[in-house]
């Protein structure tokens, strides 16, 4: 099987197989998120755009993996006007800093205010 360029239109069934979300969670975030609106053809298939599939990545990280609720995606997304939504990036676990560098880092910060 030769695999779909970055730029092509996926199906319900792709997407929901590429991202392990079920095609009916698809569908319910489609009621529940305005601006997740794939083209529909005949006989309501649903045609997922590049932007489609980036922005149900998001709510995939945002209600899955960082805990948002529905509610809190869409207020993240009315917020930043909808359409192409620069959403927060993932949290990912960071590696801390030794005390030492930290001090350093306000030795620093206090000096390049002072």
């Amino acid at each position: 099987m030769i695999p779909k360029s970055d730029a092509a239109f996926r199906t319900i069934g792709e997407v929901s197989d590429d991202l392990g979300i079920a095609q009916h969670v698809l569908r319910y975030w489609e009621t529940r998120f305005p601006q997740l609106r794939p083209i529909q053809r005949a006989g309501n298939r649903r045609y997922y755009r590049p932007s489609d599939v980036e922005l149900v990545r998001r709510i995939h990280g945002l209600l899955g993996a960082q805990g948002y609720t529905v509610k809190g995606v869409q207020k993240l997304l009315a917020a930043k006007g909808g359409g192409a939504v620069a959403l927060p990036e993932p949290v990912t676990k960071l590696q801390p800093l030794a005390l030492d560098e930290l001090k350093t880092i306000r030795t620093l910060l206090s000096d390049a205010l002072a």
